[in-house]
Order: structure tokens, then sequence, then C-alpha cells
């Protein structure tokens, strides 16, 4: 912020005997929050009352984590809330100037998605190696073609971004016998840094994104890093859309400069009916649902209460997101 402009205060801490204010931005179905019941004063939002009601509020829950009404509606000046946790990994759709200026915490849902991408992108990784994909289409065309696949054990992966999910990942695809390389944001024992990312593209197999959306990240597979893999490359996306330019991929594997891909996520969601990804040969689409398993909202919001109790007692919290950096650092 300039000199000039003077930095927002937070709410001022609630009196002994009045109960916090948590403010809900709501998406369907509700978090279950019904340990909160006589502790915290919960009230529930849409996008359009959330800017009225920032004010008022100790702490917001960003249950619909695919919104990006925060950063219109967060207050420059005057009262806001202290904390801030966001029900998903990414912060990017809620982080502004005002926002990472403040002394407002930034919490978001580390831990409860990684086992769950990693099996997703192994998944993927052994539909294409086994070519699953064509397998379901020629059983529904009732025609018996032999054909052979591939051994995944020995080839090459590299796994970009070095957080809990790509550790996950990575960990997960040495289980099948995948020689892995991990790529951060610098160079550590076991990462390797962003200047070595084209040399490890260069002889990998398997080419898994899981990085954060920064200004350094945005669009940075495009029709050059696309160029860089040899022609039996496979590129899967499980980390944010923006981090593809995806006309240049799907001009890629038109012209067959690699040979397939996996997109979970998406610049656009849900992805437009007439985006050319649906037709683009050799890619699988789905609907960012690689972290979904059955009861993760359950996990979510237990997740959050048991922040908002260390919260509550004044214990530091967990998950603490480096406005500046746009995650939460690495141990």
């Amino acid at each position: 912020m300039s000199e000039q402009t003077p930095e927002p205060t937070p709410r001022q801490a609630p009196a002994a005997d009045a109960q916090p204010t948590v403010l809900v931005l709501d998406a369907q179905p509700l978090p279950r929050l019904g340990r909160l019941t006589g502790r915290a004063r919960v009230r529930h939002t849409d996008e359009a009352g959330l800017a009225a009601l920032l004010p008022s509020a100790d702490v917001l829950l960003v249950w619909d984590f695919l919104s990006h009404a925060v950063r219109e509606a967060w207050p420059g000046e005057g009262p806001r809330p202290r904390w801030v946790h966001t029900a998903s990994a990414g912060v990017d759709h809620l982080m502004c100037p005002e926002l990472a200026a403040s002394d407002t915490v930034v919490t978001n849902a580390r831990g409860i998605f990684d086992q769950p991408i990693a099996e997703y992108v192994a998944a993927l990784v052994l539909a294409m190696a086994k070519d699953l994909p064509r397998t379901l289409e020629l059983q529904r065309a009732r025609q018996w073609r032999h054909r052979e696949s591939e051994r995944l054990s020995g080839t090459r992966a590299c796994v970009v971004g070095s957080g809990p999910i790509g550790r996950a990942i990575a960990q997960t695809l040495k289980a099948l016998g995948i020689t892995t390389a991990l790529v951060g944001r610098r160079a550590r024992t076991g990462i390797h840094g962003p200047e070595e990312l084209d040399r490890l593209l260069a002889r990998a197999e398997w080419v898994v994104c899981a990085a954060p959306l920064t200004e350094d990240t945005r669009g940075m597979f495009d029709a050059r890093r696309f160029g860089v893999m040899q022609p039996s490359a496979r590129f899967v996306n499980v980390g944010r859309g923006q981090l593809v330019v995806e006309n240049d991929l799907a001009e890629a594997l038109a012209k067959r400069w690699i040979a397939g891909a996996a997109l979970d996520v998406f610049e656009d969601e849900p992805l437009p009916e007439s985006s050319p990804l649906w037709t683009a040969p050799g890619l699988i689409v789905s609907p960012h649902m690689s972290g979904d398993t059955l009861g993760w909202r359950d996990d979510l919001s237990e997740q959050f209460v048991d922040q908002y109790e260390r919260w509550a007692a004044g214990a530091p919290l967990l998950n603490v997101v480096d406005k500046e950096r746009g995650y939460v650092p690495g141990h």
C-alpha cells in the first residue's frame, strides 16, 4: 500500500461475553457447523450480500471456493474479519491487494486433498498407459481388437509443484515404479529448482502439474514448454486451469507434439460446450473432481471447526498462507 493510504483495521475482538460472528460464503450443500452452536454466531450469505456483511464478521469461511466475490467485496478500510479460511488448497480466487496488505490471517484446506488427488493422478496415468479410454470405446462398439499397452515401471515423471499435493503425487507414482523428479519454487534436498524444469520435461514420459497459481506460474505450460516435451509424453494438470495456455495444449495435441493429456482444471469452469478441448485428440477431460472423494465436505467442515477452536483459544492457526506468495510455505 502507498504511504498515503491508511491500512485497514481489523474488527475489534468481541467482548468476553459476546460470541464471535462467523460469516459463511455459501455453496450447496452447506458446511456442517453444529459444533459451533452456542460458541459462535454463524451467518450465511451469497455473493450479492457479502460486501455488506463483511465488516460485521470476525471470521469468514469461504465455503464457495469457486467464487471470486471476496476479491471484489473485501473492505479496503474500516472493520473486516480477522481471519479468513477457504475450503480449498488454492487461494488465488480470494486474494486481492487489500487483503494481502492487511493483518488478516488467511488459512486454507491443506491436507484434505493430498492423497485423493495423488490417487486420481495415478488413475489417469494408468488409464493412458493401458489405453483404457480406447478399450471402453471398443466395448461400446462391440469390437474385439487386441492391442499392446505400455509398462509404467522404469518410465520417468516430472511433477511440478512441491507442496503436499505434489509430494503425495510423487510418492504414489514412485510406488508404480516410475522414477519421479519433483520441481518446486526453489531447489532444496529432494526438490529441483525451476531452472531445471526444461531439462526434466525433455526426459519425462509423464508431466504432472500441481503448482499453485501465482504470477510466476500463470501460463507456465505454453507452446514452448509443450515443444520441449518428447513426442511420447503425457501431460496432466490437477493444479489450476490458468497454469496452462489451453489453446497451445490443444495445438500440441493436434500436431502430436505430445502423445496425450488429462485436465481436471480449466481456465473457465464449467468448461463451455464450445471449447475445442472437448474434442482435442488424446485428451481426457474431467470436471474438477480429482480431490473430491466421498465425505470430503464433512472433512472440510471438521477441519474448519478444529481451526476455529484453535482461533477461539488463542492458539496458532494451522495452514497459514503467505499472502505475498499465495500458498502455505513448505517446511
